[in-house]
């Protein structure tokens, strides 16, 4: 038995996420079944990170246990002949037989994007969220230091999360801009759900003048939901890379 990891890229627009879920397209689904067609064995994934419906990636990680003597670094070429086109092995290779993809994960990097377009371009319909009016990246960029560090994030934290723990450490938020879009660049040890999508919108918040730089501060301090700003539509999202010591 030997333990496989696989670097996976995939545009989530006609995906509900990336977990498993009875008679819906998903991301782990998709991979499953082209485990099991090329090596006619039970076989599930392991993923890092549980990506939403829409929300995109261009390095996911997950690992399977097979009996294959196909070697690690050849499967990714055979997976890509069986996935659709919006599914990509980016990367393969045999790793160590305790290597968890989540447990073992020193940083996520993720990136959401807005566009300032007067007009939605087509191309970037399904890869950004449109907004129409003036946002103060000073304002936002001010807002995101406050985000740095070891805290309770539960303010920014959907309320349907059962997780009881919402410490968590984010490495840094840096508010970009590309020509007309701007990217909010989040790095952090681990998120809560929806986290990086209510960090984008309040930051959105932020740069319209709903809300003051300092709101995020007490947001971050009172931990109550009510207090950071709405959650960022999911096209924007995008899982970056998954970084390992």
């Amino acid at each position: 038995m030997k333990r496989v990891k696989l670097t996976v890229a995939y545009d989530g627009t006609a995906y509900h996420g990336w977990q498993f879920q009875p008679g819906q397209p998903t991301i782990e689904g998709i991979l499953n079944w082209a485990l099991e067609d090329l090596l006619h064995e039970d076989t599930e994934v392991i993923g890092a990170s549980r990506t939403d419906t829409g929300v995109h990636a261009l390095g996911n990680v997950c690992v399977f246990d097979t009996e294959s003597r196909i070697p690690g670094e050849k499967f990714a070429a055979a997976l890509n002949t069986r996935l659709p086109e919006d599914i990509r092995i980016m990367h393969s290779e045999e790793c160590e037989p305790d290597f968890h993809p989540r447990y073992d994960a020193h940083d996520k990097i993720y990136e959401y994007r807005i566009t300032r377009a007067k007009t939605m371009p087509p191309t970037k319909r399904l890869y950004a969220t449109h907004i129409y009016y003036p946002l103060d990246v000073q304002k936002m960029r001010q807002a995101a230091a406050y985000l740095v560090g070891r805290h309770d994030f539960a303010a920014f934290c959907s309320a349907g999360s059962t997780v009881k723990d919402t410490v968590r450490t984010v490495l840094a938020v840096d508010v970009l801009e590309e020509n007309e879009d701007i990217v909010i660049r989040v790095k952090g040890e681990g998120f809560l759900y929806n986290m990086v999508r209510i960090i984008a919108g309040t930051l959105i918040n932020v740069g319209s003048g709903r809300m003051k730089p300092e709101a995020v501060k007490d947001a971050v301090l009172g931990a109550s939901r009510e207090l950071a700003g709405p959650t960022a539509p999911a096209q924007g999202l995008t899982l970056i890379e998954i970084n390992y010591d």
